[in-house]
């Protein structure tokens, strides 16, 4: 197993306006961690998702798309008493949706220790969280800092996008669990204003980009003296950054044109790992992951769009181009 990761997925409904003007909805399947599978599975990689579905047309849904997707799912625990969850995306603009959620008392949030287990005893070589788990509620929470102890005792690469959601939970509730989560953590995956959580400030939206650069900085040096190998720093139009103890490394966002922003930071973490999986620089694994979020708001969707290996050199094409 190259990559386990663990989560909700939920039945995904999207109106291209408002839902109150919208006479159309389209469906699939959406979640972070079934994102960064998904994205896996298309560049080659052995990955397994494990979480919790209804035994309903929306579990029926996501079990069939991730099936079909090369997706591992032999860890995944079907509920009789629980529904699927659901989330509604209403795209205002190009890169600006609305998110509604429909999880409380799902089949996912349901997720806990217990599930993981016999899929963290076939030893992946790396174990990918996200900050969105943890919001699922106490038992979710605990889920992830058990695996990420259990991983790197056996010597596997923790990966944690901190994926901080403020519809889920407060910032201020959210601190403390993801500092934990944090500290158990290999690679630490955020934007500088998700990062800012990890500190001992506030995350200030505010503050102008450099500004926000420079406080990550700060913070990263923090978490790598206390253990961590790597923090990613997501820079948006910036770019991205990576720090480990040798220094830092920037490489500049790939220029596409936006039309859905959503899912952009799943396909980001999914090329990072896909580079530590292919033993690529950190350079290249930054490249990578720029690329593969340069597709994922290229096209409509959470993950649709995602290039399969084959498919990573065709943004380099001039735009109209036609391949026969």
């Amino acid at each position: 197993m190259d990559v386990l990761t663990f989560g909700e997925a939920m039945v995904s409904l999207r109106s291209e306006s408002t839902l109150a003007l919208s006479p159309l909805l389209s469906r699939s399947i959406a979640g972070a961690e079934s994102n960064v599978a998904i994205a896996l599975a298309r560049l080659g990689h052995n990955v397994q998702w494990v979480g919790c579905v209804g035994a309903d047309a929306g579990g029926e849904l996501i079990l069939r798309t991730l099936r079909a997707e090369s997706v591992g799912l032999d860890y995944v625990t079907t509920f009789q008493e629980r529904q699927t969850g659901m989330v509604l995306f209403e795209q205002r603009l190009p890169d600006v949706s609305r998110v509604s959620y429909f999880r409380q008392n799902s089949a996912g949030s349901a997720l806990e220790r217990g599930h993981l287990a016999a899929a963290l005893d076939r030893k992946p070589r790396i174990v990918h969280i996200t900050g969105v788990t943890c919001a699922l509620g106490p038992g979710a929470a605990d889920a992830v800092l058990y695996a990420a102890s259990v991983a790197r005792t056996a010597g596997a690469t923790v990966t944690f996008d901190v994926n901080y959601r403020a519809k889920l939970w407060s910032a201020d509730v959210a601190r403390e669990t993801l500092r934990k989560v944090a500290q158990v953590s290999d690679v630490v995956i955020g934007s500088a204003d998700e990062l800012a959580l990890l500190g001992d400030g506030p995350s200030d939206v505010g503050r102008s980009a450099e500004a926000a650069a420079e406080a990550a900085a700060e913070l990263a040096a923090r978490l790598l003296a206390q253990g961590g190998r790597e923090v990613v720093v997501k820079l948006g139009a910036g770019g991205a950054e990576v720090h480990d103890v040798n220094g830092s490394s920037r490489v500049p966002a790939r220029r596409v044109a936006i039309v859905d922003s959503v899912g952009a930071g799943d396909a980001f973490c999914a090329g990072y790992i896909s580079g530590l999986l292919n033993s690529l620089s950190q350079q290249d694994c930054l490249e990578l992951a720029n690329t593969l979020g340069a597709f994922a708001v290229a096209g409509k969707g959470d993950w649709e769009s995602l290039p399969t290996h084959s498919e990573l050199a065709l943004l380099e094409l001039e735009a109209g181009s036609t391949l026969r």
